[in-house]
């Protein structure tokens, strides 16, 4: 029956006689056949040639648009020990809600009163810039008296001297004249004592005139004497002027160093105060952070140290809370090949986990429990896993996600990508070419335009 042999049995052996021949090869189940067949053939090619989305699948996770809105742990900024919980776990607290009470473990904090006596050693101090201030000013007082004392003596001095120096030419005057008359008594008794010895005056007046000689000769030892004492009153003068002068000058810089030493105590005590006052703002804003408080509306996740007592470090994580209100987002991660074809805005199907789906990728349209939703973001640095990581966030105008969906949820995203034929699609697969490369038209609108 297979015609293997070169011995055609059909010829010598009639098997149209038999029933079941007659059924095999009845001429009109054979046409029915046929024109099954052909109409498969036809849908089949007609199928080839309907339009495919070309897509690309991704996994990832539920989280939020932004970084605010995620779940996250309060920690406390200082150590210390917890005292009292003011909320248990599930609690809905708001913003500046007191979660806990935690008190010192530093020694140095331990004074309940210390932000008080912090702020009476800033009084303190400040009185003592107040008092060096004043002592500045009356200091400066000092020097400007001392300055004005020290012109009026040295004016005093200068008049002196000139006094001195008038007085030395008075007695230089009266010394020449003296000399002059010395002379003159002189000249008068040699005279005298030769007409004397001629016989024409007598003895007596000779002996006035050595009696006048003599009188001469003491006036001007006498002038000579003024004259060297006015000469030394000039030196005095000059000498009284210099040491007046040096003794304010000694006087003024001691005034002066005196100011600056309390110029120098005055800026210390500044400075001093303003260290207190920085410690008092510490303090005061140190007892405020006893008191851990909600940073934003938001549910009370778990308590991570938990119990009454129980001490931490700074910087610890104490009770995680998630905010009440948050925009949904997926964070998905897509192989490095398929990056290029990712864009801004791109649109993009996401299914979640736990909501039923029937997914037809190449027909988006007549899929069911898929959500729409575009890329927000794409990563410029591979991450740790080896993929780039993108986050979707929900198409405005479109069907909104559920509600009930939470963080941290698991989630599949389904790339839309260029519309090719079936036979294209399938010709790719099985040559396991990457999608077609595309620009979206927002990007070819914009590179028309910048030409």
């Amino acid at each position: 029956m297979l015609n293997i042999s070169t011995n055609n049995v059909n010829k010598s052996v009639d098997i149209s006689r038999f029933s079941s021949v007659q059924k095999a090869f009845n001429k009109r189940h054979y046409k029915h056949f046929n024109r099954l067949l052909i109409i498969f053939a036809i849908i089949g090619i007609i199928i080839l040639f309907l339009p495919w989305t070309q897509s690309i699948t991704a996994s990832g996770l539920v989280t939020t648009l932004t970084p605010d809105q995620r779940p996250q742990t309060i920690q406390s900024p200082i150590p210390g020990r917890i005292e009292k919980w003011h909320v248990r776990e599930g609690d809905f607290v708001k913003k500046g809600d007191t979660i806990l009470f935690i008190s010192e473990i530093k020694n140095e904090y331990f004074d309940p009163n210390l932000v008080e006596r912090t702020g009476q050693q800033i009084k303190a101090k400040s009185a003592s810039v107040v008092s060096y201030t004043g002592k500045v000013k009356a200091l400066n007082n000092r020097i400007s008296a001392l300055a004005n004392e020290r012109q009026l003596k040295l004016q005093q001095a200068e008049n002196k001297l000139l006094q001195s120096k008038l007085k030395v030419k008075s007695d230089s005057i009266d010394f020449q004249a003296s000399k002059t008359n010395l002379n003159i008594a002189e000249k008068q008794f040699s005279r005298t004592e030769q007409l004397q010895s001629e016989g024409l005056k007598a003895v007596t007046d000779v002996e006035e005139k050595r009696l006048k000689l003599q009188e001469t000769q003491a006036k001007l030892i006498s002038q000579e004497n003024k004259y060297l004492a006015a000469q030394n009153e000039v030196i005095n003068a000059r000498v009284e002027l210099n040491r007046i002068s040096a003794e304010y000058s000694d006087k003024i810089a001691k005034a002066q160093s005196d100011k600056f030493t309390a110029e120098s105590s005055g800026f210390d005590a500044e400075a001093q105060v303003t260290k207190l006052e920085n410690a008092y703002t510490n303090y005061s804003m140190r007892n405020d952070m006893y008191y851990i408080k909600a940073p934003q509306d938001g549910y009370i996740n778990k308590a991570i140290k938990a119990g009454i007592g129980e001490t931490f470090k700074e910087g610890e994580q104490l009770v995680g809370i998630t905010p009440s209100k948050f925009d949904i987002a997926i964070e998905t991660f897509i192989n490095p090949i398929d990056l290029p074809l990712v864009h801004l805005n791109e649109q993009f199907r996401v299914q979640f986990d736990g909501w039923p789906a029937i997914i037809f990728s190449g027909w988006p349209n007549v899929s069911y429990g898929t959500y729409g939703a575009k890329v927000v973001a794409i990563e410029r640095f591979i991450s740790p896993n080896g993929k780039f990581r993108i986050l979707l966030a929900p198409i405005e105008g479109e069907h909104k996600w559920p509600e009930a969906v939470r963080v941290g949820s698991g989630a599949r995203a389904i790339g839309l990508l260029e519309d090719v034929p079936i036979w294209f699609e399938l010709w790719r697969q099985l040559n396991g070419f990457p999608p077609n490369y595309y620009q979206p038209n927002g990007a070819k609108t914009g590179k028309a335009d910048k030409k």
